[in-house]
């Protein structure tokens, strides 16, 4: 397919389809856009009135807003799947580091994902790709970062965190981390134990603490992301008024119902676990271990559906980074996993899209009329039939 640059002052696009961050249009619709601006959205293809007054026309079929990953590492690499090669990742130079980042962002663009939330790296590298992938022409993701998480000492997420200290350090560290950080990621639990529904450690931060550090974080106009998963871990979370848990395995129906009460958004994160279960000779896991994962599997997504009738605000993110899951493609392979859970195609669409982008404040949530022109452009819809991922035929990023 033949399209124009991005950069002509007057382009009208004519889809078959069109998803504009909150609901979907099956009809043709001709979207006007004016230097990078969505100037109207008509229904019907309006090509032959618009070519005669100068307007230059493209034409596609299934137009949406680029997507969100709400949390991706984007230092780590999901393709490598050896556990030897993943470490001896970690501790190359912090400029190889830097590069296979940026990597990662290009390549997410590339699938149609226009902007990222990194979740953490202990290097701050997420912060250096925000600022290199701000203009509209680095061919990279936009990035939202975190910079350093927040965990105790010899806790879970060395490879993402800063050590916290007691007491009044912890305001004065998320105060410190607020001054460049987009969000505040608070580490809570680590490891999931499948076989014992539980994460495998007690939570790192007291529910006092957690306070701590969520009043600290709003006071300074920053969300908190926590990562949590299991009873004890989730019951800290929603305690402290966390604004996004990150992961939630093991959830309950009563916590979903505090989270939607709360408005504390959910990223349940499919991806890493389904690689593990579907790929064992990988992990090498006991064949105990990988029926509990499918059965922890199942549960997610049977709270995955709770969540969407309770009301909770669902983010869509991948982990991508993590073993098996890679930057950009991840996406749309979450998307399946919503999909497989029986959420309607909206909602899948809409947590990819405008809902994530309603979480971060952005001005604009939807491809609506004065909104930046930030799109992906597909031969058809990417989702809801069986087969693999696809790539877009043309990806706008705003000015």
């Amino acid at each position: 397919m033949s399209l124009p640059a991005p950069e002509g002052p007057r382009l009208a696009l004519v889809v078959d389809q069109f998803f504009d961050g909150d609901r979907l249009y099956r009809t043709p619709q001709t979207l006007r856009v004016i230097e990078g601006r969505v100037e109207s959205v008509t229904a019907g293809d309006r090509a032959a009135a618009l070519a005669p007054q100068g307007w230059t026309i493209a034409r596609g079929g299934f137009l949406m807003p680029g997507m969100v990953d709400a949390h991706v590492h984007l230092f780590l690499e999901g393709a490598c799947t050896d556990a030897t090669q993943r470490a001896a990742h970690l501790k190359r130079p912090v400029q190889q580091l830097a590069e296979g980042a940026r990597l990662h962002a290009r390549e997410a663009r590339v699938w149609g994902v226009t902007l990222l939330r990194d979740a953490g790296d202990r290097h701050g590298i997420n912060h250096q790709v925000r600022s290199e992938a701000a203009p509209a022409a680095s061919g990279m993701a936009r990035v939202r970062s975190v910079g350093r998480g927040i965990r105790r000492a010899h806790g879970y997420g060395a490879f993402m965190a800063a050590d916290a200290g007691e007491g009044v350090a912890l305001p004065t560290l998320v105060e410190q981390l607020a001054r460049s950080s987009d969000e505040i990621k608070l580490v809570l639990t680590g490891v999931v134990d499948f076989e014992a529904g539980d994460a495998a450690d007690a939570p790192q931060f007291t529910h006092t603490e957690a306070a701590l550090v969520v009043q600290a974080a709003h006071r300074c106009g920053r969300k908190v992301m926590a990562h949590c998963s299991g009873p004890r871990g989730l019951d800290v979370a929603l305690a402290a008024g966390v604004d996004s848990v990150e992961h939630g395995y093991f959830v309950d129906r009563s916590m979903l119902s505090r989270m939607r009460d709360h408005d504390i958004a959910w990223t349940p994160t499919f991806c890493p676990v389904h690689f593990q279960w579907a790929h064992p000779e990988v992990v090498r896991w006991p064949a105990a271990t990988i029926d509990s994962m499918r059965r922890a599997l199942d549960a997610q997504a049977e709270h995955l559906r709770v969540a969407y009738e309770f009301g909770v605000r669902l983010l869509l993110g991948t982990d991508a980074g993590c073993m098996g899951v890679q930057h950009g493609r991840s996406v749309q392979q979450e998307m399946g996993h919503y999909l497989e859970a029986g959420l309607p195609l909206e909602a899948v669409l809409r947590a990819a899209t405008g809902t994530p982008r309603r979480h971060f404040g952005a001005s604009h949530s939807r491809l609506e009329p004065g909104a930046p022109f930030e799109a992906a452009l597909f031969a058809a819809l990417p989702v809801g039939e069986a087969r693999g991922p696809e790539r877009p035929t043309r990806v706008w990023t705003a000015p």
